[in-house]
């Protein structure tokens, strides 16, 4: 017979985040879902009640289930990135629940960096908003494979459906100027729960799914194994003890692909060759590896290495260059400037570096470029151009989102500055009708 726990186990994950304007209905569509698919614990569903009744309300409102920070209970907003796990029968979900205000679009660039899905959520009284496009482009630039757009509180506008199909052709043809491979709108209304877990009585025109249906059965991938083989090198183990007096090994955990005994090698960013000659896993020797996995590398030859350095296939390593071409999504207060010095960190390296060129900032209206800002302020999206003083081993970040990404770091303080992907900003249009499985990007 076999266990809950044995179930859970054998079933996929999917990492998903929420986006939305404020007052959209991001925490009360995510407390729907963890309520009706009765993920909530007895005593934080009191709790939640409580609450309520404390606030004047009588019925619990399940946003709070997510909103647990005072100043966003007392404000009704979201202000945190919320992070929630729950599990059915037939998947188990990472969730993060992201703010919906402008001036904090930088919290939606942490909760989707590792999403394979985006739920962006509309008011059907107000339609595509400003704050809406912003996030389908947060989510093309992060190249997340799904997007589904739910159009809320349809309660409010007597569910019509041409309400719905407006709104839908709107941000369909927005999402997909994008590169959007996959677009998938619903309308629901997360207060009454329609189509949030069961299907609506009110809705008899929409034959979809509910969002948790789509959510559980959306194709995910997690299979790194088909990628460039990449591994950062975290640390660099010499004992130097009686029992291993001349054992040298590089630890760290293999970003994407499979790393063989025997294999040839290209240690970057000097460039220099070599072979494996053995591999460490959990204090055993194996012969494969693959990410994620952290192993240690044993290597023929004693190469100088340090951590920051990347090791790949000899046959299939990528470019090494100072000159980073990149989008970034500005998260500080203070401006990105042409001209600032910064500290880039990519994967385990972390280097001095200097804004050369600041080319354009993304206009979400029209998605036109701003040309020559100068500057990049707090939420802004735009094309940098960066010198570093020492090279970087950089994928295109449409190939990969761990060894194409990267921190542009304010070396006085240590604050983050900007995230960014380098590479072309957005895929092209062209391919927003090809599924996940043959868009040949690595989650």
């Amino acid at each position: 017979m076999t266990t809950t726990a044995e179930q859970l186990s054998a079933t996929t994950l999917l990492r998903f985040a929420t986006a939305g304007s404020v007052d959209d209905g991001k925490s009360t569509l995510v407390g729907r879902l963890l309520h009706d698919s009765k993920a909530v614990l007895t005593d934080q569903l009191e709790a939640v009640e409580q609450a309520s009744l404390n606030r004047g309300q009588e019925a619990p409102d399940l946003a709070l289930l997510t909103d647990g920070l005072r100043a966003e209970r007392e404000q009704g907003i979201t202000i945190d990135v919320a992070y929630r796990y729950f599990a059915t029968t037939r998947r188990r979900f990472i969730l993060a629940d992201t703010p919906g205000h402008v001036q904090y679009t930088r919290n939606m660039v942490t909760g989707a960096s590792t999403a394979e899905l985006a739920v962006v959520l509309v008011d059907a009284r107000n339609g595509v908003v400003e704050q809406t496009r912003r996030h389908a482009a947060v989510a093309a630039l992060l190249r997340v494979p799904h997007v589904v757009l739910a159009v809320n509180k349809m309660d409010l506008v007597d569910y019509a459906e041409p309400v719905f199909a407006a709104i839908a052709e709107e941000f369909t043809a927005y999402a997909a100027s994008l590169g959007v491979p996959e677009i998938t709108a619903i309308p629901i209304s997360a207060l009454a729960g329609d189509n949030v877990v069961e299907p609506s009585a009110h809705m008899d025109w929409y034959g979809g799914p509910t969002v948790l249906e789509h959510l559980e059965t959306v194709p995910v991938s997690h299979d790194l194994t088909a990628c460039h083989a990449r591994f950062p090198v975290q640390y660099v183990i010499r004992p130097q003890s009686a029992e291993h007096p001349d054992y040298r090994g590089y630890a760290g955990q293999i970003a994407a692909g499979v790393f063989r005994v025997g294999e040839a090698v290209s240690v970057l960013p000097s460039g220099r060759t070599t072979t494996i000659t053995g591999i460490d896993a959990l204090g055993e020797s194996v012969d494969i590896a693959w990410a994620p996995q952290s192993v240690t590398l044993r290597l023929a030859d004693d190469i100088d290495i340090s951590r920051g350095d990347l090791i790949a296939l000899a046959d299939d390593a990528p470019a090494v260059s100072q000159d980073v071409e990149a989008t970034v999504c500005h998260v500080a207060d203070q401006p990105l400037s042409v001209g600032q010095r910064v500290l880039l960190k990519h994967t385990t390296r972390t280097v001095k570096a200097i804004v050369k060129d600041i080319p354009s900032r993304l206009t979400l209206d029209d998605l036109s470029q701003h040309p020559a800002p100068g500057q990049l302020v707090a939420n802004d999206i735009g094309r940098v151009v960066v010198r570093t003083a020492e090279p970087l081993a950089l994928d295109p970040y449409e190939y990969s989102r761990r060894t194409g990404s990267f921190l542009l770091i304010d070396p006085a303080d240590g604050t983050t500055l900007s995230a960014g992907m380098a590479g072309a900003a957005f895929a092209e249009a062209a391919e927003a009708v090809v599924t996940a499985d043959d868009a040949e990007w690595d989650f």
